[in-house]
């Protein structure tokens, strides 16, 4: 299991450092007036330079894809309940993002903005694991379906 959690975070840093990039070109449409904006000014404040900012950020948009990356491991726990494997989940993605969040100052360095920041990751935390127990929910309906359909039939599934 290490070595597979290990394959999965080095398979998500990139990933990580990619969608940050991205991340970072749709924040520049909706709110930069026209220009690019790699990261928050308070970063490149607290670094010295854009480019040093730029990097600490790519950096740990990349860490945020490998640990995320890494934690989906748990999703294969087949010995744990969902709750089990979601509470740890959360936990682990909590332990990732949120200081990740707070070094890039993606959310402001207040109690107000930590507690702010992360009921929002807990919402969207919530919002997708419905979304994909929904989807499971409807795969699996979709597969008893087929092969009730299939008994019916005389096939051997």
């Amino acid at each position: 299991m290490r070595k597979k959690v290990m394959l999965r975070g080095a398979l998500g840093f990139p990933l990580g450092m990619a969608l940050g990039y991205v991340i970072t070109i749709v924040i520049s449409w909706f709110w930069a007036n026209g220009h690019y904006a790699p990261c928050v000014p308070e970063l490149i404040t607290a670094v010295g330079s854009e480019i040093g900012a730029v990097t600490v950020q790519a950096l740990l948009s990349g860490l945020l894809g490998a640990g995320f990356a890494g934690a989906s491991v748990i999703w294969e726990m087949e010995r744990w309940s969902l709750l089990k494997q979601t509470g740890i989940y959360f936990a682990v993605a909590s332990l990732v993002m949120l200081p990740v969040a707070y070094l890039t100052y993606w959310m402001e360095h207040s109690v107000t903005g930590f507690l702010s920041y992360f009921g929002i990751f807990a919402l969207l935390f919530v919002l997708i694991w419905l979304i994909q127990l929904w989807g499971g929910r409807r795969s699996v309906k979709a597969m008893n379906e087929w092969l009730k359909r299939a008994r019916e039939d005389g096939r051997q599934p």
